[in-house]
């Protein structure tokens, strides 16, 4: 106990009952405070999984000459760095990201539902204290003598005046105000994490949005340099048929051959301008307003090293796992508020003041009142509804465990997701290469034979098509490889854990 020198000890009286009831309070509370009913929460244990698929990866993915081809090494145990878009050594990309950082009202929402949550959890711990609260009236009043039995005594006029102070104090005997507190803090801490979860959408959402657009770009160009070879191509045959070399028919099938591919420009057309509206509203601007960067595939490189990171840190770093633990946490605090409301609750209070029928008298020690006392309650009878909402609070908890559970298993999965598309894709660019250079070459032979007369149309009109096909699915091909690391570094919680911390609290 805090000992008291003879000059700061409080002097406890009759005539000082508002000190008496803090310094009760103070006492009790202590005295006290190290009992709280209900589980103390501990932290679920980490996966007992050494990786995350069920065979052993290669160390290295498949490698091929070009664009996006280069092999990728894994790191096992590696960190990720906390802005890991500056991997792909693009300043336009990094621009862009930290543009939609500073400028998303999905940023700005999770950030003003954090600081809602601080205040929540400075409002509840206010509980842990006394409350104290002043009060004060006047009155004009005309009371009658036959109020109090004497007729004859007539009637009498007076003012009265009162100015009193409060104190209330409920003691937190069961620790179920702390409990409280303990849960407005798991709930600040979820939506921390709800926070970290929204960088690392947005984060990840405009970087495949860049790189669909950077796609979609090339599909477009290439799609473009394929009409233009075909229009050289028709204007070829147009040439044949006015000296009878071919027939009519040949012309025919080359025009409709080049239809079909100009039908097939304007919904690439359509996905670029609709990406690009897309990157304007991540920014936190109108579609009327896209950024003025405009990628390309050549803008970006593929990063060769990609830290993984094990299981069992897996749980500590997916900011949707962290969220999901917070409300476990929340969830056991209120099966301790629900115990708490069980047991008995004691109250002190006290009151000091003067009441006076002139204001100048108000404070003279004749007219001083106070009053000090306490109570207890003890429920004894609730229809069973304090019971029953201690079970539901532990079948919330139950809930909360399982759905944390299926958290970690969700994100363990969209890691080996990543792993396994990253393989898998760059094996895929890799055949994807080969085929599109030998449709090339084979079209180039194509279209001399045709101009000598040694294939007919309808043939050269089938290589044409294959060429076309292979070549939209390379493209295709190299932007998968991008948006799959893209996809492991999102899947891995986006390395937040290495960024400096930032001040969500206060106001913008």
């Amino acid at each position: 106990m805090m000992a008291l020198s003879e000059n700061h000890a409080l002097r406890i009286s009759p005539n000082n009952p508002m000190r008496l009831a803090l310094l009760l309070s103070a006492m009790v509370a202590g005295s006290l405070g190290a009992c709280a009913v209900g589980p103390n929460y501990k932290r679920p244990p980490p996966p007992p999984a050494s990786r995350y698929t069920a065979e052993a990866l290669p160390s290295q993915t498949t490698a091929s000459p070009g664009p996006a081809g280069a092999a990728q090494t894994y790191v096992f145990g590696g960190d990720i760095p906390a802005q890991w878009w500056t991997l792909f050594h693009s300043d336009k990309l990094d621009s862009l990201v930290e543009q939609a950082l500073k400028g998303s009202p999905d940023v700005a929402a999770a950030q003003a539902a954090l600081r809602q949550a601080h205040e929540n959890v400075l409002a509840q711990a206010g509980a842990l204290y006394p409350s104290i609260d002043a009060r004060t009236s006047a009155a004009r009043q005309k009371i009658s003598g036959a109020a109090f039995g004497q007729p004859g005594a007539g009637s009498n006029i007076y003012s009265l005046f009162n100015a009193t102070a409060n104190v209330s104090y409920t003691l937190d005997v069961w620790g179920g105000t702390r409990r409280t507190v303990e849960a407005q803090r798991a709930q600040a801490e979820y939506q921390s994490y709800q926070l970290e979860a929204t960088y690392l959408s947005l984060s990840s959402n405009v970087v495949t949005t860049a790189i669909q657009e950077a796609s979609l770009r090339a599909q477009v160009a290439a799609t473009a340099q394929i009409i233009d070879a075909d229009r050289k191509q028709l204007d070829t045959v147009r040439r044949q048929l006015a000296l009878g070399g071919v027939s009519r028919l040949d012309v025919l099938t080359q025009e409709t051959q080049l239809a079909h591919e100009m039908a097939s420009l304007p919904p690439l057309t359509k996905q670029l301008q609709q990406t690009r509206a897309l990157l304007a509203v991540l920014l936190g601007q109108t579609p009327d307003q896209p950024p003025e960067a405009q990628f390309q595939l050549d803008d970006l490189t593929l990063p060769e090293s990609l830290p993984v990171s094990v299981p069992a840190s897996l749980v500590a770093q997916r900011p949707d796992v962290r969220a999901q633990e917070a409300l476990l946490h929340r969830a056991s605090a209120e099966i301790g508020i629900a115990t708490a409301n069980m047991l008995p609750q004691l109250t002190i209070t006290g009151d000091y003041g003067g009441t006076s029928t002139t204001f100048s008298d108000l404070f003279k020690s004749g007219s001083i009142v106070w009053s000090a006392g306490a109570a207890l309650t003890q429920p004894i009878f609730h229809g069973g509804a304090l019971l029953h909402k201690k079970r539901a609070a532990v079948s919330a908890y139950d809930q909360a465990a399982a759905q944390y559970r299926g958290t970690v298993l969700s994100a363990m999965r969209n890691v080996a997701d990543a792993l396994y598309a990253l393989n898998a894709d760059a094996e895929t660019l890799s055949q994807q290469n080969l085929a599109t250079q030998a449709a090339a070459d084979t079209l180039k032979v194509s279209r001399s034979r045709y101009s000598t007369g040694s294939i007919s149309s309808l043939d050269l009109l089938v290589v044409e098509r294959t060429y076309q096909l292979a070549r939209i699915a390379q493209l295709q091909a190299q932007a998968a490889r991008y948006a799959d690391t893209a996809a492991l570094f999102q899947s891995l919680g986006g390395g937040w854990w290495n960024r400096q911390k930032q001040d969500t609290t206060a106001g913008r």
